[in-house]
């Protein structure tokens, strides 16, 4: 009787899991994959929870870094997904706490005249790392299989030479010795729905989402389409893809930057001891008087 009710109870939650998964990024073979997917509810990660594990993850961070400096690692990790699917906000959490000198973001526009008519990966070699760097990228040469290939901003011998070339390309970044790391951001097509009316009707926000955005809306399978061509080219046994299930962004840093610095095997560097010298005094210096000077307003 024991054993019934586990079966029941598992058949049960595969079907919760399949409805919740519904509408996810390449969910096609699912008929109804119009129809929104389940909000969830009670189980986003609480505030004070996050950033407790937060404070803990940014200070390994920290220790990743002066590792990466100290051993003159190059790691380049790229940062792909649905407008809205919280790569922006997870690059931030990362970066809040690190050297810029060590640790930069990369988020090229619209390329130009002159960069459309060169080798496509051209523009993205000049900002790979040095020894010692770590580099974000915030989308990548992964645009022309995505954004590219949907609003046809590239033809389809463009497109295809892409997909070919890619892994072959990423291939050569490794056996150079850069560490190369892929994140995909997966969000449901109801919860990027909330995060744009969001940023609509936040002034602070209101930047984050263009036309591009809007009409990305109503393109939701081409887009599915798009990154599971890309999947299938590109998610190699050298260079895979790592999916973060984004609907939560809280649970989606923590998880993404837990498992950053678990791909980067790191110790503490040895450190010099910091003694701060006794402050210098000059007996004939006079400071000029302070009403010669111009202060910012004392407003607050």
């Amino acid at each position: 009787m024991g054993h019934k009710k586990d079966k029941t109870k598992n058949k049960d939650r595969e079907m919760r899991d399949k409805s919740s998964s519904h509408q996810k990024d390449g969910d096609l073979n699912d008929p109804s994959v119009q129809q929104d997917h389940e909000e969830e509810g009670d189980d986003k990660l609480p505030k004070h929870e996050y950033e407790e594990e937060l404070g803990k993850l940014q200070i390994e961070l920290v220790r990743l870094q002066e590792w990466i400096k100290y051993k003159g690692l190059r790691v380049v990790v790229l940062f792909e997904g649905r407008d809205a699917a919280g790569k922006g906000g997870a690059i931030k959490r990362i970066t809040a706490s690190l050297n810029p000198r060590v640790c930069r973001v990369v988020a090229l526009g619209v390329p130009t005249e002159k960069e459309k008519t060169q080798w496509y990966f051209q523009r993205y070699v000049p900002h790979l790392p040095a020894a010692g760097e770590l580099v974000l990228f915030d989308r990548s040469w992964y645009n022309r299989a995505g954004v590219e290939r949907v609003m046809e901003f590239c033809i389809e011998a463009e497109y295809w030479d892409f997909l070919r070339s890619c892994p072959n390309f990423e291939t050569m970044l490794i056996r150079s010795g850069i560490i190369l790391i892929k994140y995909w951001f997966s969000v449901g097509d109801k919860e990027q729905e909330k995060r744009f009316i969001h940023r609509i009707n936040d002034p602070t926000r209101r930047w984050k989402i263009s036309p591009m955005d809007v009409e990305s809306r109503s393109k939701w399978v081409d887009y599915s389409k798009a990154k599971d061509a890309m999947f299938s080219y590109t998610d190699t046994k050298q260079s895979p893809w790592f999916v973060v299930e984004a609907d939560d962004k809280r649970k989606a840093r923590l998880n993404c930057i837990s498992h950053l610095l678990s791909m980067v095997p790191y110790k503490d560097v040895p450190r010099d001891t910091i003694t701060l010298l006794p402050l210098e005094r000059d007996k004939a210096y006079v400071r000029p008087p302070m009403s010669e000077q111009t202060f910012v307003p004392d407003k607050y």
